[in-house]
């Protein structure tokens, strides 16, 4: 079994990577292998609806070879899935949203009828809202959605503040628990 993590941040060692290594870390200990993937800071380009990914020839990749395929072939050798993002703005970074718009239009199929679960991180305010973005691409891919004790988020403005969230780090820790129930 493996779980992909993906990190949605543009700081690759930030907080959203310090909640994801704690469901990580849960999932390591029921011997589900994980994999944290940071998607990167550089650019990423929206979905263009171009289609390509639908033609026999480019079947199942995106246009734009970046991360994205990248993301897509390691879905197809993965049991779950975990996305993460901080919240800008009150809601998720556009950086993830492109990702998965892409991801899950180009791949969809990588990602059906895999249990997933995101996790949003940040200062204050601004963490439901993202998590209901998030898990409208399980629901729209026919995804069982893994939950926790409580909502899949963290507070923190720095990593080590993140971990003095204690409440939400026990939920990262949950929900890596229940990832593994799952699968």
């Amino acid at each position: 079994m493996k779980v992909l993590l993906i990190n949605g941040s543009a700081n690759e060692k930030g907080c959203t990577y310090t909640a994801l290594s704690k469901v990580a870390e849960s999932l390591d200990e029921e011997n589900i292998e994980t994999e944290i993937l940071f998607v990167g800071n550089k650019p990423i380009s929206d979905c263009i609806g171009c289609k390509t990914c639908f033609k026999e020839e480019h079947k199942g990749k995106c246009v734009f070879d970046d991360i994205v395929n990248e993301i897509i072939e390691k879905a197809k050798q993965s049991d779950g899935f975990v996305f993460g993002t901080p919240v800008y703005y009150a809601h998720p970074t556009g950086r993830i949203l492109s990702v998965l718009d892409r991801a899950f239009y180009a791949g969809k199929s990588a990602f059906e009828f895999k249990p997933g679960c995101s996790i949003s991180s940040a200062r204050r305010a601004g963490t439901t809202a993202s998590f209901d973005v998030l898990n409208k691409y399980f629901t729209i891919s026919q995804m069982p959605i893994v939950s926790a004790n409580y909502w899949n988020n963290v507070h923190g403005n720095t990593p080590e503040e993140v971990k003095q969230d204690l409440e939400g780090m026990q939920v990262m820790y949950n929900l890596g628990k229940n990832m593994a129930w799952v699968l």
